[in-house]
Order: C-alpha cells, then sequence, then structure tokens
C-alpha cells in the first residue's frame, strides 16, 4: 500500500475504472469508494472503436490495435496509483460488433482482469443511477449519448421508469447517414418515435449525458460568456439552447466562439450530437436542459454502495471530507452547522429542504481557507468553493456557498466576486450575508476551536431586544471586538441585539 499524504483521506482505498466506449476509452482512477467520489487521476483516448461499425459490422482495426497498446499503460496507470480492485465496462461497440468477443478476451489477457459488456438494458441502468446520484434529486428524462447508441431513462427521485436505447450514437448516425446532416435529422426523428417515454417528459428537464453533449455545453459557456467554468448542473434555457443547437446543426461550429477549446476529433461529432438534441427537444419539449458530469462510471460505483450511503446528501459528504482535510477542527465545523441553525431560529428565519442544506454545507467549508495569507483568505476560498466538484447542488447554491466564505473573511458588505454574486439568487445573497455575519461573530468567541457554541445562547429579553448570552464561565471572551461584529450581524438582520453574560453586563450593539 503507498502510504497516503495528510492532503488525502487515510480510510480510502482507491480503486480504478476502465470505460471502453464506442468513440473514446478512458481510465478514472478513485480516492475511494464513497458518496461523492474523488478522483486520484483520470485520462481518455479517443479511439474511435466504434467508427465504421455500420458498414463492416466490426470494430476499426487501427483502432483495436492503439486500444491494446492503451490497455497496457492504463493497467500499469492504476498499478502505479495503488487501486486496489479494477473494474473494466464495455458499451456498445464491444457488444454489437463480430469481432466484439475476440476483441473482448484479447483486452481482458492485457488489463488481466474481467470486463463486463453491459447490455442497453445495463448501460441506461447504471447512467439513470450516475444522474440520481449527482443531483438532489433529479426529476426528468435522462439521455446518455455515446459514439454508439444513446440511452434515455425517466427518472424521478430515486424512482427509474421506462427506458430505450437507441442506435444513435455520435459516430453511428454519422456513419448511418453517410455524412450527411439532412439524412441524420431524419433518422434521429424516425427513431425517436419509438421513445414513447419521451412524451412523459414535458414540462420536466432533459439531464445530458455524455462527452459530445458536454462538449456541446463548454461552447453555450463560452458563446453566453457564462462566468462559472463548472460543468455540472448546468442549465440551459429552452430558447437559448434551441438558437445555439440550430447553428451547431449547420455545421458552423467553425465560426463558434470557444472551438479551438474543443479537440478535433471531437468537432466532427458535434453537429450529429445537436441534431439529436434538437429533436428530442422537439420530440419532449422539456423545461430546460440540464448538464450532468455524472454517467456510466459514476451510477456504477454509486451501484457498489450500501444503501445507508446511497441516500446519503452528495454534497454535505464532500464538505465534510473538505472540512476533515483543511479546516482546523472538524468539530467546530459540526457546532457551527447546529448553532447557526439554532440562531435562524431564534431570528425567525425559515429555510427550505435546500436552504437549510446549504447552510450546512457552508458551515462546514467555512474554515477551509485558514492557511491563507489573512488579505486572500476570502477570494481563494471563494475561488476554491466555486470551482469545487461538488455534486447535488445548482450553480446558484454553488455561488451561496462561495459568498458565504467571501463574506465571512472579508466582510459581510464586500462587493468582490461580481460574477459569482451574479449566479446567487437575492434571496441567497441576503442568506449568505446573513449567515456570514453570525459566522464572523462566533469565529472571535471560539477562536476556531470546539467548545464554546454549545453553551452560548439567544434571548428574546422584550421590546424586540435578542441577546447573545455567554455564560459567566465564559465572561473574559466578552468584548468589544464580538460586539462590533455582533453590530454588523444587526445592520444585515434589521434588529436590535446586545451582547450578554448571564447574571452580567450586556453591550447593546443597536
Amino acid at each position: 500500500m503507498i502510504s497516503a499524504s495528510q492532503g488525502r483521506l487515510q480510510d480510502r482505498r482507491p480503486l480504478s475504472i476502465i470505460d471502453i466506449g464506442s468513440n473514446s476509452i478512458r481510465l478514472v482512477i478513485y480516492e475511494g469508494l464513497a458518496r461523492s467520489p474523488t478522483l486520484l487521476f483520470n485520462e481518455k483516448m479517443l479511439a474511435g472503436l466504434g467508427r465504421g461499425i455500420v458498414s463492416t459490422g466490426k470494430l476499426d482495426p487501427e483502432a483495436v490495435t492503439r486500444s491494446m497498446e492503451e490497455f497496457r499503460r492504463f493497467r500499469a496507470l492504476s498499478d502505479q496509483a495503488g487501486a486496489e480492485r479494477m473494474y473494466v465496462l464495455a458499451t456498445a461497440a464491444a457488444r454489437e460488433a463480430v469481432n466484439g468477443p475476440d476483441f473482448i478476451h484479447r483486452a481482458e489477457d492485457v488489463l488481466k482482469t474481467e470486463i463486463q459488456v453491459l447490455s442497453g438494458r445495463e448501460e441506461a441502468h447504471y447512467s439513470a443511477l450516475g444522474v440520481i446520484s449527482g443531483f438532489h434529486p433529479a426529476n426528468g428524462i435522462a439521455g446518455d449519448l455515446g459514439g454508439g447508441s444513446l440511452e434515455l431513462i425517466d427518472i424521478d427521485g430515486e424512482t427509474i421508469g421506462d427506458g430505450i436505447t437507441l442506435p444513435l450514437g455520435g459516430l453511428r448516425l454519422q456513419d448511418m447517414a453517410k455524412n450527411s446532416l439532412t439524412q441524420a435529422a431524419r433518422i434521429t426523428r424516425e427513431q425517436l418515435a419509438r421513445a414513447k417515454l419521451l412524451k412523459g417528459g414535458q414540462g420536466r428537464a432533459f439531464y445530458t449525458v455524455g462527452g459530445t453533449w458536454r462538449n456541446l455545453a463548454r461552447l453555450h459557456m463560452e458563446m453566453t460568456n457564462y462566468p462559472l467554468g463548472v460543468m455540472h448542473h448546468y442549465e440551459i434555457g429552452i430558447e437559448s439552447a434551441a438558437n445555439f443547437l440550430r447553428q451547431v446543426a449547420k455545421a458552423e461550429i467553425d465560426k463558434i466562439k470557444g472551438i479551438e477549446g474543443i479537440s478535433k476529433n471531437r468537432r466532427s461529432l458535434l453537429p450529429y450530437g445537436a441534431i439529436v438534441l434538437q429533436e428530442i427537444m422537439a420530440a419532449m419539449q422539456p423545461s430546460k436542459i440540464i448538464v450532468s458530469a455524472l454517467g456510466v462510471r459514476e451510477g456504477f460505483l454509486y451501484s457498489l454502495l450500501d444503501k445507508a450511503e446511497q441516500k446519503a446528501d452528495p454534497l454535505i459528504s464532500a464538505a465534510e471530507e473538505l472540512a476533515r482535510l483543511r479546516s482546523r477542527s472538524v468539530d467546530h465545523a459540526h457546532e457551527l452547522v447546529e448553532w447557526t441553525g439554532k440562531a435562524f431560529a431564534a431570528f425567525g428565519i425559515d429555510e427550505t429542504r435546500d436552504e437549510a442544506r446549504y447552510r450546512h454545507a457552508a458551515c462546514l467549508l467555512a474554515d477551509i481557507g485558514w492557511r491563507a495569507h489573512p488579505e486572500y483568505r476570502g477570494k481563494q476560498s471563494l475561488n476554491i468553493i466555486a470551482h469545487a466538484s461538488f455534486i447535488g447542488v445548482d450553480h446558484p447554491g454553488r455561488a451561496f456557498l462561495a459568498l458565504v466564505s467571501l463574506f465571512r473573511h472579508e466582510g459581510v458588505f464586500n462587493e468582490a466576486a461580481p460574477e459569482i454574486r451574479g449566479l446567487a439568487t437575492p434571496r441567497y445573497l441576503e442568506r449568505a450575508r446573513v449567515l456570514a455575519a453570525l459566522l464572523r461573530v462566533v469565529y472571535l468567541l471560539s477562536a476556531a476551536m470546539p467548545g464554546v457554541m454549545p453553551r452560548l445562547k439567544w434571548e428574546h429579553r422584550g421590546n424586540g431586544v435578542l441577546a447573545l448570552v455567554l455564560p459567566a464561565a465564559l465572561a473574559d471572551l466578552y468584548g468589544e471586538r464580538p460586539a462590533g461584529r455582533l453590530a454588523q450581524l444587526a445592520r444585515v438582520t434589521n434588529r436590535r441585539l446586545v451582547l450578554a453574560v448571564e447574571g452580567g453586563p450586556s453591550i447593546s450593539v443597536k
């Protein structure tokens, strides 16, 4: 076992997954099996195994040779990273090609492990689990577009409904249409007519999975100057999506801003991905398009968790891990969750389910920037949180988490990061200031260490006055600095507040 640094969780055992798709082959090494998996290493090759399979019925011979060479490298990388278990999944091209069984046998010899050739139903199931694992909750139709096939499946919370596999993967569609985009649209329309489940998605979200659609979303971000380059839970409105896809489907991609960031091997498939998404939108009439960065691999990992772990909140799990790795005291972070919940109740601040989750996560993340220079803790924390590989949180919620840490370090009225503030709803922005103001008070009383917060209490003292009361044993923590911070909290909440010692003096701050 390779000795893990203190920057890694000590109770995790690395594992790797190789995903053999029709267009790409990818190795992902994870820190361990977890509700919110963390990548240790990630590498892919665009092999193009499924190129020409419609006309020949076989995997591309050059791609097969290149793949075997890459499998040797992937096996060595997995061993080098200390992965204790390797899983290998193969999808459409390997299961459908006449030389697929021979390819799988050779690959198993090189990789020294069994390969699971997924059926279309299994592929759709794992893709659905990937979406379920990444959203809290998901509700709509998920579509996983690979090189060889398209899996469509209905998802409502943890319930997986009807699904279908269609031969509309980018490489296959390009081959079937003989490079004609007009023909590709006709073929797609005919195939989607079989997908009766799309009618049940009207007015619900459509979740896109797969590299082609992720690259389309990346281009859309560039075109719209979107301020946050995080793919997971990126949302596209229907009108904006329609205009954008129309341009891509005309093969005018070379004119699109940001196209230079897409590999040339991927570019040729973008119009076909756009056509498929256009036709899905026409058949389904979704409320919006949401990008999922999680798919078959993550769904397979999710299936390995026990039921209790599957039900864990992925955002809270990830925030908890960062608190363990980067805060001065994870116990203090847990106390913040409890104390701020009581403070919100004392102030009469109601919370939705997601707002309570986001407050919980923000408290766990509140101290992850403490090692930075004091002048940059806020900006560094904001950057880390805004761009973290969190799941189970939308982009406005992500902005809320980042702004809480910015305001907590740099002041509740700080006007930095306008692009992130622009992503937060007005309600989230107000809540971020309130929560940060509470944190700024209590950090001066606790010195970022546990044991103080459970002993503090809020008291209503008549005439609208709310007192933060220290027990007599903690009277020495009473002073002007925490009173000043309480005055900031008073301004943010428009409340009359006092700092008091049980049986002793108090300082009115408003």
